[in-house]
């Protein structure tokens, strides 16, 4: 077993080895990965100065909402600045996912993009993930500001505007809608940058000790997971990701702590095709220990409780019933595997 894992294994630690010779740090190094970092964490980029992305992408919560994470039982989606209004769906973690690509259709599925529904398909800037950064400050049940013009008003009033021009240029600020694509691709730029997306795990560390259950557990998730979380390495990173970007329905009951005025059809909604109704976006399953609760609408508060589910959704109503995978909820893994399989994705958890 412990062979075949080495096989599993030898080619991603490999790959990473020279991120660790480089020290394995985090760092912001470019003019624009630091433009983006003030920008992500800059209050005033919501309606009473109350909330930055970081608020719902935070750190210690594997850059997923930390108060989801600290009460993932009641806590199913995030609060928006105003402190009251709920979003409909768990905030995903914003690390790894600028390897995303566009939205593209291929064979029958869907592919990239960015939110559990893909709306943030990077056709307008090319960036899936610029375009979703563009999101949260006009959502008005999120961060909440009026307009474009009131965001880059915060940028023109900001300490950071001489890095802004540095960046961008002398009257970059001008154009409106210019400048807000400029606000999506400085965020997206930070969020790729190694102080969020960093590949600094058990998993990644070519000197780290697996225990048996952990070996076990890799063993165990490479001939039943990665079909969806895949482990082969994606051409842009230096190792896998844990996902294969694309959609399904695993059958998630609707979450009855979600006001709803009907089910959430997820992708079907965006692209317009009843059998895509009910499918979401397949997480990376990087820092995953992290990110309670689990699923697009936080239906799980924990990471067993997850993989019990995804093992066999017997008793569960879904949501959506049309198109559900038939890839998991029979997997007839033993409660074992399962805990085997827990321990081998809690070594895919960053060093903070």
């Amino acid at each position: 077993m412990k062979k075949k894992l080495a096989s599993i294994l030898v080619s991603s630690l490999f790959l990473i080895s020279a991120v660790w010779a480089a020290g394995g740090r985090p760092t912001v190094n470019s003019d624009v990965e630091k433009l983006g970092m003030r920008l992500y964490n800059d209050k005033n980029m919501s309606v009473n100065g109350s909330q930055s992305c970081r608020n719902c992408h935070h750190h210690f919560s594997g850059f997923a909402d930390i108060t989801n994470y600290l009460n993932p039982d009641t806590n199913f989606v995030s609060t928006g600045a105003d402190g009251v209004s709920k979003g409909g769906r768990n905030a995903p973690s914003s690390a790894y996912a600028g390897f995303s690509p566009i939205l593209e259709k291929i064979g029958d599925e869907w592919v990239g993009g960015m939110f559990w529904d893909g709306r943030a398909a990077g056709w307008t800037l090319g960036d899936p993930l610029a375009e979703q950064a563009q999101g949260p400050p006009l959502n008005s049940v999120e961060m909440a500001m009026p307009s474009k013009e009131a965001v880059i008003q915060v940028i023109k009033d900001s300490d950071y505007l001489n890095l802004w021009l540095r960046v961008f240029g002398t009257g970059s600020l001008d154009d409106v809608d210019a400048a807000y694509d400029n606000f999506g691709i400085a965020i997206a730029a930070y969020e790729r940058s190694t102080d969020v997306t960093k590949f600094t795990s058990k998993f990644d560390d070519p000197t780290a000790k697996f225990s048996d259950a952990e070996l076990a557990g890799a063993e165990l998730f490479a001939v039943n997971c990665v079909s969806c979380h895949s482990m082969e390495k994606n051409v842009n990173a230096p190792a896998p990701l844990f996902t294969n970007y694309k959609y399904d329905n695993i059958g998630v009951p609707a979450n009855p702590g979600i006001p709803s005025d009907g089910p959430d059809f997820g992708l079907g909604t965006v692209v317009g095709e009843e059998d895509q109704n009910g499918k979401f976006k397949i997480p990376t399953l990087r820092n995953i220990a992290l990110t309670a609760p689990y699923s697009h609408n936080g239906m799980f508060p924990t990471l067993m409780e997850m993989l019990q589910f995804i093992n066999d959704r017997s008793g569960f109503t879904p949501e959506v019933s049309d198109n559900l995978s038939t890839k998991v909820g029979n997997m007839e893994l033993s409660d074992e595997d399962l805990v085997k399989i827990e321990a081998f994705l809690m070594t895919l958890t960053d060093d903070y």
